[in-house]
């Protein structure tokens, strides 16, 4: 038959597929646990960089993504819907 996807993986492919079945996300390809998304408890955005761009879906049913830049330090708000996002430094494994 037709190998699986787990069979088949190999390196950096292989070693994600097998934390996610031990439930860790290494690579942070899930969607992140619900915060509120308040100022006192902003939706977490992990980066390895001092920036990232984050998109922000408003509304649930909503097909517009607001794109907006998340800068180290304070948490900042999404300019359409005000949600607060705050970015957090991440290490890659490797």
């Amino acid at each position: 038959g037709v190998p699986s996807d787990e069979e088949q993986a190999t390196g950096l492919e292989r070693k994600t597929l097998e934390a996610m079945k031990k439930g860790q996300d290494p690579y942070n390809i899930l969607k992140p646990k619900g915060n509120s998304g308040t100022k006192e408890d902003p939706h977490i955005v992990p980066s390895v960089n001092r920036k990232r761009l984050v998109g922000c879906i408003c509304e649930e049913d909503n097909s517009a993504v607001i794109w907006f830049w998340l800068h180290e330090g304070e948490s900042q708000r999404c300019p359409s819907c005000g949600a607060h996002y705050k970015l957090a430094h991440y290490d890659v494994p490797h």
